[in-house]
């Protein structure tokens, strides 16, 4: 037996009113049902769903963990510029493909970035100082 794939993320949130208007209009995901206490959203072939909680934080966990969402290389520098003026930048980018890391209203870490695993891997391929072992 074996995990077939990644089937949902939940955030907690604070407000989820707030929440919404993050992620379906500044990030675009589509809304698929709201409740009092959350919400469902669809972004590409995984669901997100925000679940009140008010024990939430307003600043990020010190750790590197976040979720990176992916964006066409079109819409990137205006997403990207929107999200600089109006979200906390937690990161600078120093990794393959275009990314931008910042801050959800509750704090949670995010990432767009342009490019894919293969696209990572092929990078890997063409710089084997950066030590990293890859599979095929």
């Amino acid at each position: 037996m074996k995990v077939t794939g990644l089937n949902h993320i939940t955030l907690a949130v604070a407000d989820v009113e707030r929440a919404l208007v993050f992620y379906r209009d500044l990030l675009g995901l589509n809304v698929r049902a709201v409740w009092s206490k959350g919400a469902y959203l669809e972004v590409g072939s995984l669901w997100l769903c925000l679940s009140h909680d008010s024990e939430t934080r307003a600043s990020p966990h010190p750790d590197y963990t976040h979720l990176a969402f992916s964006v066409s290389e079109a819409d990137y520098c205006d997403l990207s510029k929107r999200l600089v003026a109006e979200c906390v930048v937690w990161k600078d980018d120093n990794s393959e493909g275009a990314s931008t890391y910042f801050l959800d209203p509750d704090g949670h870490k995010l990432e767009i970035h342009i490019g894919s695993l293969e696209t990572r891997l092929a990078h890997y391929r063409q710089h084997p100082s950066k030590g990293v072992t890859i599979f095929d």
